[in-house]
């Protein structure tokens, strides 16, 4: 039996046909392999968008955390400032009070040491039986003045000018104030007013301080009830008693002078 050989045509195209089916198959599989790749990259670029999203609102939320931070630790610092001088303040009003209370305490023991020394002064002088009041004098003083005008030396003047040929007295002296300012200042005061009148008496009149007591009472003891002007003219002066010994050659009974 006598075969044909096929053409060398048909077998080229036998081959080429071969070889495009050959590079299909391959491409095909290749594009199933890749596939699952593909969308797993993909699904990898979706959630990096996500996560850099995320990333950006956290950085965002870091941000404004930040700022709110830095505000409250501002907030603290000035809190902390105000209480600083809160605890300043509060330090020197309790300093204050304490100074207010020592000035206090030490007026109230001048005053009570006043009053003692004036009741001192009385009963010493009360208990003399053989010493009398003699004469009684009164000076007033304008407000917060301790100073005495020419009107008060003339009185002082016309009231002592026997002292001089008297023997055997003793002459008490006691300042006072009305009660429109402090306690410690009004006993100050009182002092002073006190003292003008010893003074006067010792240098105008020669008279020996051994022989005088004085005292400042502050507003103790008030003549009048200090409600009115008046009244609390009446409470701003100096009582001047002279006390003499009866007999003996002693001081010359006179009337007193004052009310």
């Amino acid at each position: 039996m006598y075969l044909r050989k096929p053409a060398p045509a048909i077998l080229c195209g036998v081959a080429a046909l071969s070889l495009l089916t050959g590079a299909c198959a391959t491409k095909k599989h290749v594009r199933e392999a890749i596939a699952p790749v593909q969308q797993r990259v993909d699904e990898v670029g979706k959630k990096t968008d996500a996560n850099k999203t995320s990333i950006g609102d956290l950085d965002r939320n870091v941000a404004n955390l930040g700022e709110k931070t830095m505000e409250a630790d501002r907030k603290a610092v000035s809190a902390g400032q105000s209480a600083d001088k809160a605890n300043q303040a509060a330090g020197q009003a309790q300093q204050t009070a304490g100074q207010a209370q020592q000035t206090a305490t030490s007026a109230n023991s001048l005053a009570q040491q006043s009053i003692a020394r004036a009741g001192k002064i009385e009963d010493r002088i009360n208990n003399l039986d053989n010493y009398k009041l003699i004469t009684t004098e009164k000076i007033y003083f304008r407000v917060g003045r301790s100073d005495l005008t020419k009107e008060d030396k003339t009185k002082l003047d016309q009231a002592f000018q026997s002292l001089q040929n008297m023997k055997n007295y003793v002459i008490e002296i006691a300042g006072y104030t009305d009660r429109t300012g402090g306690r410690a200042q009004n006993l100050e005061l009182s002092r002073r007013r006190a003292d003008s009148v010893v003074r006067y008496l010792t240098i105008e009149h020669n008279v020996p301080l051994r022989r005088i007591h004085d005292v400042g009472a502050g507003s103790e003891f008030p003549d009048a009830d200090n409600k009115t002007r008046a009244a609390r003219k009446e409470n701003r002066r100096v009582d001047i008693k002279v006390y003499g010994l009866e007999g003996n050659g002693g001081m010359n009974q006179t009337t007193p002078t004052g009310s």
